[in-house]
């Protein structure tokens, strides 16, 4: 797959496409406090209709929203479409790596997350980057809406 420019704006047919096949998403770096922002996006994507899987390696930490919590990538019992990231820009490559050999579809890494190495890696083993977004944005965009099928 060909090395995008993640600096550049993505095409919203670029967005669209991802955000309309995905359905299974780990979240990596998923809180159960409901004041923190992943928690928030976790909800709106649930509610969306994603088949969400928090990933957090808290000991003890068994369900957000009533999902079950799995310690790493590694530990998922099912396929993945999407791994997002809710992790600073530096655990990005590590991921990026989890996320190819868990065989993710899509790379995708929460606004302020950044790294080009990572998504070199992840780009190098076919699999679609989007960085320094948030897809509870990007879904609620509302010419988007009727594409996704989704009511406004």
């Amino acid at each position: 797959m060909a090395h995008m420019n993640h600096a550049e704006p993505y095409s919203d047919t670029y967005l669209k496409d991802i955000l309309s096949s995905v359905k299974t998403i780990a979240m990596v770096g998923a809180s159960p406090d409901k004041t923190k922002f992943s928690y928030g996006v976790l909800r709106v994507l649930h509610e969306s209709g994603y088949d969400m899987i928090p990933i957090n390696p808290r000991p003890g930490l068994e369900e957000i929203r009533g999902l079950k919590v799995y310690p790493s990538l590694e530990a998922i019992d099912r396929p993945v479409d999407m791994v997002e990231v809710f992790r600073k820009s530096e655990e990005l490559p590590e991921i990026a790596h989890q996320a190819v050999a868990i065989g993710a579809k899509v790379l995708w890494a929460q606004i302020g997350v950044y790294d080009e190495y990572a998504a070199q890696i992840a780009e190098d083993a076919g699999i679609s980057v989007v960085m320094n977004r948030c897809p509870k944005i990007e879904l609620f965009r509302p010419f988007w809406k009727p594409k996704l099928n989704l009511e406004i």
